[in-house]
């Protein structure tokens, strides 16, 4: 009996895809999904470090521009009123507004500084909303993965009892491909679940750090524009 076994057990293939071919089918569906959500998780993460990074050094770039001595006014007429950067967008924002406020005789309408406020608050908040786009799908990775891997093994150790109980046999060789093909399904889960979890919370705090940032500048930007409305 126990070389019968062995022989059955080394017959056996355990690959990744040999597991995956003998699985139930609700057990495969199971994978598929987590391997869609690995690959889109992965997709968000890249396209985030590389969009984060971007958004970083076109800061460091017009933050140099606006702190050179150039007036604000040249500054606006050569980035225009619909810039690429975030940043910039930010300052046309006020720059726009600023000029909306004055009058024909050169004067300015009452309540000016706190409708600039508002655009540049208006346009950070969109900048925001984009840089924190596809974060949720992150965040419903790490938290939904894990339990849908362990769908998939608790659905594939009740087929692998069910099989021995048809058999009445409980060799290794009948059990162990049963609870391996099961147990596939959490690491699944866990292989999608943990980048997304990490890569959430670090381009949280990035996203956070650059929003911030966008904030800061629009601040000092009041502060100037106020000047001028005092002078």
């Amino acid at each position: 009996m126990e070389a019968e076994t062995l022989a059955m057990a080394q017959e056996m293939e355990f690959s990744m895809w040999a597991l995956f071919a003998r699985a139930t089918l609700i057990v495969k569906l199971v994978m598929v999904m987590l391997v869609i959500a690995s690959f889109w998780a992965w997709a968000i993460i890249i396209q985030k470090l590389i969009n984060y990074r971007k958004a970083r050094a076109e800061a460091e770039v017009f933050d140099r521009r606006f702190w050179s001595g150039e007036p604000l006014d040249e500054l606006f007429e050569e980035i225009g009123a619909d810039p690429a950067g975030q940043s910039e967008r930010v300052f046309a924002a006020g720059m726009m507004e600023w000029r909306r406020s004055h009058r024909n005789d050169g004067g300015l309408i009452a309540g000016a500084t706190a409708r600039i406020d508002r655009s540049m608050d208006v346009a950070i908040a969109k900048e925001a909303e984009d840089l924190q786009s596809g974060l949720s799908v992150l965040a419903t990775v790490g938290s939904t993965a894990p339990f849908v891997g362990l769908f998939g093994t608790v659905w594939g150790i009740m087929n692998a009892f069910i099989e021995i109980a048809e058999q009445q046999n409980t060799n290794l060789a009948v059990v162990a491909p049963g609870i391996a093909e099961a147990l596939l399904a959490t690491g699944l889960g866990l292989l999608a679940a943990i980048p997304a979890v990490i890569f959430y919370n670090k381009l949280s705090a990035d996203s956070d750090r650059i929003v911030a940032s966008y904030e800061a500048f629009a601040d000092e930007f009041a502060t100037i524009l106020s000047r001028q409305l005092d002078s």
